[in-house]
């Protein structure tokens, strides 16, 4: 064989190759991983890692759908392949909602996406000042909070554990009441209660733009509900049983997936503050910060078959 004849056959043979691993994606993924469905529970930094994720998937080719259902649905959604991801597993504060599901084979735990992140009571640093520091300081005060904590919506897993530690009358929170309200709702009664520097305590969590946009404190002395360093917590991905086997190329992205502190409150910071559209405001950070995509997409085609991180460059305007 002459030098030319064994240039032609191996470009003929690459060519192959590259079509086979394309084949054998598709052949891996059927029609019913072509649309990738959500759960998404209403916190802003659930909606801005929900976002980023769907741009990357549509860059890819694939379709996605994001439904906002309570925690406890978008479990049973997940059971009943109603959904096929969440993005929102704080762990260990949802042990009790997601480990039952977990441990019966109805969801997958698939990866840790965001590491430092904190989940307990909070008051404004002028209460906190004022030496309220712990919440075993709280019953004293118990007039002046008008025996109130304010949590998000009805549900949450940070709503349950406030309710056990009133069920348990822990710290003489015995004959105090939980507030049902939303994330947003919650900051509406802090920021109107801190103008006048009224007291409240509520939950709260980082990342959240809630940690800039107010002088504020957590609570100690709750280990024993929220966990140790101030609910210190770590956020998962969760999927539907068996999801990342029967669509092994969205299962890849899904395992590559880390978030961060910065990324989150920046995104959140757009969202909640400009008022920036989710989407928009995801497409705009990846755009601006592409080095992200480079490990996201370790391993990850599009939909086609192709190598994706050209393509999501390519689809997001972003030069390679």
């Amino acid at each position: 064989m002459n030098e030319a004849m064994l240039k032609r056959a191996l470009v003929t043979l690459g060519t192959s190759t590259l079509l086979v691993g394309a084949a054998a994606v598709q052949a891996q993924e059927d029609e019913s991983c072509e649309r990738v469905r959500f759960a998404e529970v209403g916190w802003t930094d659930i909606t801005a890692t929900t976002a980023l994720t769907s741009e990357v998937l549509e860059a890819l080719g694939y379709e996605t759908r994001v439904d906002t259902v309570s925690v406890p649905i978008a479990y049973s959604g997940l059971r009943n392949e109603d959904f096929d991801v969440f993005l929102g597993n704080w762990m260990p504060s949802m042990a009790s909602i997601s480990d039952p599901y977990i441990e019966q084979g109805d969801v997958d735990r698939v990866a840790a996406n965001l590491q430092g992140a904190k989940y307990t009571l909070a008051v404004p640093q002028y209460v906190h000042d004022a030496g309220v520091t712990s919440v075993e300081d709280l019953d004293a005060d118990a007039e002046r909070f008008e025996s109130r904590i304010y949590g998000i919506e009805a549900g949450n897993d940070g709503n349950m554990i406030i309710q056990d530690m009133i069920d348990d009358d822990a710290f003489g929170l015995g004959d105090w009441e939980l507030v049902d309200s939303s994330e947003a709702g919650m900051l509406a009664e802090l920021r109107s209660k801190a103008q006048n520097e009224e007291w409240m305590v509520f939950l709260g969590w980082e990342p959240h733009p809630m940690n800039t946009n107010f002088d504020m404190a957590y609570l100690e002395g709750a280990d024993d509900y929220f966990g140790t360093n101030l609910g210190g917590a770590t956020v998962h991905t969760n999927t539907r049983a068996g999801y990342v086997e029967s669509c092994p190329n969205v299962g890849t992205l899904l395992k590559n997936l880390e978030f961060t502190l910065e990324m989150e409150n920046q995104l959140m910071s757009a969202i909640m503050d400009e008022g920036v559209d989710p989407r928009e405001a995801a497409r705009n950070y990846l755009q601006e910060n592409p080095g992200v995509l480079d490990e996201w997409l370790e391993g990850v085609s599009t939909r086609g078959g192709e190598e994706g991180l050209p393509a999501v460059k390519d689809e997001l305007g972003i030069e390679s």
